[in-house]
Order: structure tokens, then C-alpha cells, then sequence
């Protein structure tokens, strides 16, 4: 068979980038080889429509050990009585579950997508806005923390099926607890969505959502450093067979065989005691972020972190958007993304903020002096978006400090 050059050379030219840049965007994480080699392997050529031990094709007998043993990790790995390891992405994952739990023009409660939600929580230009009725909760104007006593104001008002927690870009620790109160005294489901928190759940240096949630989905990446993939959880075995139904055939088709298995290999990775020093000091580079800031003269939103990810206004700092700080960083070889504000005066597409992440960098080796260097080239170029010279110089430092934290 002839080699395909073209996508080749393509590839190599993503790796050549991934290791000259700092990666900063709080979604993405580095993958173990493991991983990969099982996300390439052969199990890409089988289809293997249904459940274990219930397909709709021959010849599953060997995939249905791999699923099997990706649903009994992951039930350790969280505590969980049920798990649905299918679902192609995070996304899919909410799809699910809305299918399962809500009929269409059912209300959704959730944090607005400006302050810090997701597009999947009830936004109206996503599916979840448009198959059902979005509303939302805000944070507090002063902290820019949740409010617990005015999200139950807002739910009674309302009267939700479901309430969703767990978001995008929301820095401070989540109170399940009280989220499950709210929802028990408006008669709703409560669904958490912990796709950017599960690696710190995963090892309690967050709590975790299983005993007040009803059902709780996440990304398999992101702080959990596994595939790209979703995955879906419960201790409701009735919530567990709607779940898997809305899955298969309510959502999707056959699953990813391959991309299962490396959900697999990453659930055992994420059970090993060195896993826990990582999202330790994931914690401590975010907490290194924030104080660089600071002391740089940036607004954090909501003054702090208690988890991998932080905020800054960018837009009161130097009087620049979101958007245009995200590509002056690009161009110095530093990957960030634009990100609103609470109650932000710029329009999404450009945004007063960006949004920082430490998973990735804390996978390449990266400790919190490193943080406090990238903080001050982070703030030296957009001092200086305009000044080519400045720009230029930086590159240089940015690719010499990079190549000292190879990536395979």
C-alpha cells in the first residue's frame, strides 16, 4: 500500500509544534505512549454495535474484555455503582443523558455560557438550547463565585428537570452538597458535569460528584490525561439503563473499540499513586499562575483557583481583547485561548479574558518557577503586541526553553 505522504509530513509538522509551544489551553493534555499505541492498534477495524455480551455483530468476544475491563477501572477509579464508557466526547456524553432524563422543551438550569459554563448546558445555538428550554444561573458580581442562595432563588422561580453543574472555565472548588439540596427542594435531576475537574475527582484533591449527583459525565482528557472521549457515570441502576439506552441506539452507533481501550489504559494510569503527585502539582502550578499574575498587576477572576485552570483580564491590563492576546501569545509560541469574563463587555468571539490551564505543561516536567517565567513572557508581549523586535526575542527564549521538556 502506498504511504500517504501528504498527511504524514502533516502530522509531523503538529509534533514539531506541540513541542515548540507552551500549551496553556486548560482542555488539552498529553497522552501517555500507551495511550496512543492502543488508539492505533487494530481494534480501529472492529464494529461492535450494543453492550458487552449483547451485540448486534459476530467476532466480539475479544472487544467485549476490553469494554468490560474500561467499565470495572472506571467504577474503581470514581466509586461508581454504573459507568457507560461509549460516548465519542464529552458533548455526546450530555446528549445522553438529556435523552435519558428529559422530554424536548424540558427546562435546563446551568451557569451562562459567558460566566464560565458550556455550549452543552442550554446554550441556544446548541442542541441542548434548541431540543430543550435553556436557563441560567449567574455568579456572584463581587466574588464571581457561585451563589448558592440565589441559584435556588432562580430554581424555584423556574422549576427545572435538570440542573447542571460543573464548567468550562469556573476556577473555585464545587459544592455538590449543596447543588443536590437545591435540586431536591425544585423536584430536579442534578447532573454534574465534571469534564475539566475529573483527574483532581479521580484523586480527591476535589470532591467528588458520585454521592449527591444523580448521573455525572466527563471528557476522558483534560486534566484525566487519557483519549479524546467521553464517559458517563451513576448509582441509580434505573438512571444507569436509561443511560445506556440514550447511548446506544438513542445517540450513537457502534463504539470506538480503539479509543475505548485507551480509556481503559488511562483509568489504570489514573489509580497509580504517581497520578496523585501529578494532579498535585497540576494544583500547584495553577496556584503559581495566580500569584505571578497578580503580582503582575492582572485581575484574576474571582481572585484565586482551587483547581488546573485560571482566568485573567487581559482587556483591563492593556486595553486588548481576548482574541488579540491569544494571537500575539500564538506567535511567541505560547497556546492560550480567548476566554469572556463575568459579565463581560466584549462580545464572545472576542472576549476580555483568556483562560489558562496547567495539566499539559505540568506533563512535560514544568514546576512553578517555570510558571512564573511564562507568566512574565505572557505579560512581556502583550506589553509589547505591537513591537516586532520585542516579539522576535521572545520566540527565541520560548523555543531554547521548550526544547529543555521533550515530548516522545
Amino acid at each position: 500500500m502506498n504511504k500517504d505522504h501528504v498527511i504524514f509530513n502533516i502530522i509531523q509538522e503538529e509534533f514539531e509544534r506541540q513541542k515548540k509551544h507552551i500549551e496553556l489551553i486548560a482542555s488539552e493534555n498529553y497522552t501517555s505512549d500507551a495511550v496512543m499505541e492502543a488508539q492505533g492498534s487494530i481494534l480501529t477495524n472492529k464494529y461492535a454495535e450494543g453492550y458487552p455480551g449483547n451485540r448486534y455483530y459476530g467476532g466480539c468476544e475479544v472487544v467485549d474484555k476490553i469494554e468490560e475491563e474500561a467499565i470495572e477501572r472506571l467504577k474503581t477509579l470514581f466509586q461508581a455503582s454504573f459507568a457507560n464508557v461509549q460516548p465519542h466526547s464529552g458533548s455526546q456524553a450530555n446528549a445522553a443523558v438529556f435523552q435519558a432524563l428529559l422530554k424536548p422543551g424540558d427546562k435546563i438550569l446551568s451557569l451562562s455560557l459567558n460566566e464560565g459554563g458550556h455550549l452543552t448546558h442550554g446554550y441556544p445555538l446548541n442542541f441542548s438550547g434548541k431540543v430543550y428550554q435553556g436557563f441560567h444561573y449567574s455568579l456572584d458580581p463581587k466574588t464571581e463565585t457561585l451563589d448558592y442562595e440565589d441559584i435556588l432563588k432562580i430554581a424555584k422561580i423556574v422549576r427545572p428537570q435538570l440542573i447542571i453543574t460543573g464548567y468550562s472555565s469556573y476556577s473555585r472548588t464545587i459544592d455538590f452538597k449543596k447543588f443536590r439540596e437545591i435540586a431536591d427542594e425544585v423536584g430536579s435531576y442534578l447532573h454534574a458535569d465534571i469534564a475539566h475537574i475529573s483527574g483532581l475527582v479521580a484523586t480527591n484533591l476535589h470532591p467528588s460528584p458520585l454521592p449527591y449527583a444523580h448521573v455525572v459525565t466527563s471528557t476522558t482528557h483534560k486534566t484525566l490525561r487519557g483519549p479524546r472521549g467521553g464517559i458517563i457515570m451513576t448509582n441509580i441502576e434505573e438512571i444507569a439503563k436509561k443511560v445506556d439506552k440514550a447511548v446506544f441506539p438513542g445517540m450513537q452507533g457502534g463504539p470506538l473499540m480503539h479509543v475505548i481501550a485507551g480509556k481503559a489504559i488511562a483509568f489504570l494510569e489514573a489509580q497509580q499513586p504517581a497520578f496523585k503527585d501529578y494532579q498535585q502539582q497540576v494544583l500547584n502550578n495553577a496556584k503559581a499562575f495566580v500569584q505571578a499574575f497578580k503580582k503582575l498587576g492582572y485581575r484574576v477572576i474571582s481572585g484565586d483557583t482551587d483547581n488546573h485552570l485560571l482566568v485573567i483580564d487581559v482587556f483591563q491590563k492593556h486595553q486588548i481583547t481576548g482574541l488579540d492576546a491569544q494571537k500575539t501569545l500564538d506567535s511567541i509560541y505560547i497556546t492560550t485561548n480567548k476566554n469572556t469574563i463575568p459579565f463581560d463587555t466584549q462580545k464572545p468571539k472576542y472576549g476580555s479574558g483568556i483562560r489558562i490551564g496547567s495539566p499539559a505543561v505540568t506533563t512535560r516536567g514544568m514546576i512553578e518557577k517555570d510558571m512564573e517565567q511564562i507568566s512574565s513572557w505572557i505579560d512581556e508581549a502583550l506589553k509589547n503586541h505591537k513591537n516586532d523586535v520585542v516579539l522576535e526575542k521572545l520566540r527565541k527564549e520560548i523555543s531554547l526553553f521548550t526544547s529543555q521538556f521533550p515530548l516522545k
